[in-house]
């Protein structure tokens, strides 16, 4: 939820922490800078939430409609919260056009404008919400200076030569390209990680003329490059990434700060053409796991094609971005719709399968309950088990459409009744009226499955035989009343204790993965999930179908093809031994930038 919201409602939440953070400077942990922030809204939920004294499925309904209702309905809270703060005269002039759409700016008279005046419009309004977020990481990283001004070196001096942005970009471009692994080949070694402020450094101290003022950076700049430097130490230790994807984004960690260098609005824009690619390439890549082929992968080998350009050709000029992730959007739509094809594919024969194995379960176990309670003549066993169990099977598999099923057992049912020997008066009336109909259904429902005509009607002769001979029959009725509802047999002595030690062992079963079959719920249709085997192996697939009548779940790969299927109870096993992780799904940079936030205000708290 928190993550939801957090991509939905950037905009607003933005504009309000920047409110908050300018009435509380000193705000912290223990202070929430914004307290109507989701983390908090939903952990006060949660905490409130422990007392009710329900079970795991009813407490995630509970959950589900609080997300429903009240989180997915945040926005109205937060614009309403911006308007009153900007009528109290708290930073009035500040909007921010988030990733879901421009934020209306109430109350404010519509003028009509040119193109250059919306362009002005737009600009300002970016330049103040890059200003809001960066000042306000710019804050924690001060605070954090403050206290291990180790960690973050200064080169503050009235003696030195700031270095502008410019001047820095040229020195980047001098970065030694053999730092990021063999250009030819982004995919060789590990993942590459750079201290980007230590390589700066040397760089500065390398380009010193003799005679010249010692050239340093400036606070902002040194506070962008450890930004970077902490976005992509939580990138490349970020399991959600495949291995071979972490690989080639830590090649980008240098042209990604030369963008950053020049054009901040890189934190604040969902829509940077630089954050969109980087975000474009880790989805995509998120059903990679290691592989030897990966020379032979199209989408591997179209997101190693990107970064090697990147890598090669980036000289400063942003559009290479946006043309590089329209071409990949481009390829993504074509894999895509191959890929969907597929899965559709999968996922009918999927469920046609196991809608046919269930089918097949049901007949059988129904038949074999049914027959084993009376006494029923090898002829007539025969007939039920191998003719009409085809006849019950087609009627359970469309009886969606047709409301065959129920006839089909009746059948079975009456049959079997009328194979006992009934004395009442009521009952033998009875038996003459139903009979007729019933060899009438049976024989129609065997010719319709193309039952084997050559034994059809000898088949047929003997049940009427058989039924003939139950009519006749003088022996005390098994029944009493008709055709009343057949009852369980009785347990032997022998078998007495074994449903209820199978019992106490299913409680303990329930006992110990009850927690864990919650959290299945939280596996959504389309959901990466990854799969660890008892060899050690790794394996990354899609849940592409929950077939809820049989208990299973089926997983596909990227490419839309089976590769797993597992009911409840094995994926609550899974989850409770550590062999399953859920893998999140929101964009990486978004995920890296909250993750580095958090930790800076936990040490600086």
């Amino acid at each position: 939820m928190v993550t939801k919201s957090r991509a939905y409602f950037e905009g607003p939440l933005i504009q309000l922490q920047a409110r908050f953070s300018h009435i509380y400077p000193e705000a912290s942990d223990a202070r929430p800078v914004n307290p109507m922030a989701p983390e908090h809204l939903c952990g006060a939920f949660v905490e409130v939430s422990q007392t009710l004294e329900i079970q795991i499925r009813e407490r995630l309904i509970v959950l589900k409609q609080f997300d429903r209702y009240v989180v997915s309905n945040l926005g109205i809270l937060l614009d309403e919260a911006n308007r009153a703060l900007i009528q109290a005269g708290v930073i009035p002039d500040f909007r921010y056009r988030g990733k879901v759409g421009a934020q209306i700016e109430r109350g404010s008279p519509a003028q009509p404008n040119d193109g250059n005046q919306t362009r002005r419009t737009g600009s300002q309004a970016e330049g103040r919400s890059e200003s809001a977020l960066f000042d306000h990481i710019h804050k924690l990283l001060a605070r954090q200076r403050k206290q291990d001004d180790a960690q973050l070196p200064r080169f503050r001096n009235p003696d030195l030569h700031l270095i502008s942005g410019a001047e820095l970009s040229q020195l980047l471009d001098q970065f030694p390209a053999e730092q990021t692994g063999n250009l030819d080949d982004l995919s060789a070694g590990e993942p590459v990680i750079i201290n980007a402020l230590e390589v700066v450094e040397q760089l500065i101290t390398a380009a010193q003329s003799a005679g010249d003022r010692k050239p340093a950076l400036t606070e902002m700049d040194e506070d962008l490059i450890n930004l970077v430097s902490m976005l992509f130490d939580f990138i490349l230790n970020d399991d959600n990434l495949s291995a071979p994807i972490q690989v080639l984004i830590s090649r980008l960690q240098i042209p990604i700060l030369k963008v950053v260098i020049k054009d901040r609005s890189f934190f604040s824009r969902a829509d940077h053409p630089a954050r969109k690619l980087l975000n474009a390439l880790a989805r995509a890549g998120i059903g990679w796991s290691d592989s030897t082929e990966k020379s032979q992968d199209k989408l591997y080998d179209q997101i190693h094609h990107i970064a090697q350009r990147v890598a090669n050709e980036f000289d400063g000029d942003i559009a290479l971005f946006e043309a590089l992730f329209d071409e990949f959007e481009q390829f993504q739509s074509q894999e895509n719709r191959k890929a969907a094809l597929l899965e559709q594919r999968t996922r009918e024969s999927e469920r046609g399968r196991i809608k046919s194995r269930k089918a097949q379960e049901t007949v059988d176990q129904l038949l074999q309950e049914k027959v084993s309670q009376h006494e029923v003549p090898d002829s007539v066993r025969d007939i039920l088990l191998n003719g009409w169990s085809r006849v019950m099977f087609l009627a359970y598999l469309r009886d969606e459409v047709e409301h065959r099923w129920c006839p089909t057992v009746r059948v079975v049912e009456d049959l079997i009744w009328c194979l006992q020997p009934h004395m009442d008066g009521k009952e033998r009336d009875q038996w003459v009226r139903l009979v007729p109909a019933l060899l009438k259904s049976l024989q129609a429902g065997l010719q319709e499955v193309s039952y084997n005509s050559a034994r059809l009607d000898d088949m047929m002769i003997k049940v009427k035989r058989e039924l003939t001979e139950a009519f006749h029959a003088h022996a005390q009725p098994r029944t009493e009343g008709a055709r009343t509802p057949v009852t369980e047999p009785a347990q032997t002595v022998g078998d007495a204790a074994t449903p209820a030690q199978n019992r106490q062992l299913q409680e303990l079963e329930d006992i110990g993965i009850g927690q864990y079959i919650g959290l299945i719920a939280n596996i959504e249709v389309g959901h990466w999930v990854e799969f660890k085997l008892v060899n050690g192996s790794r394996f990354r697939c899609k849940l592409s179908a929950v077939i809820e009548e049989a208990d299973c779940f089926v997983f596909v790969n990227r490419m839309g093809l089976k590769v797993i299927e597992k009911s409840r109870t094995q994926l609550a096993h899974d989850i409770k031994n550590e062999r399953l992780v859920m893998l999140q799904q929101n964009p990486l940079f978004d995920r890296a930038l909250g993750a580095v936030m958090g930790d800076l205000r936990r040490k600086t708290a």
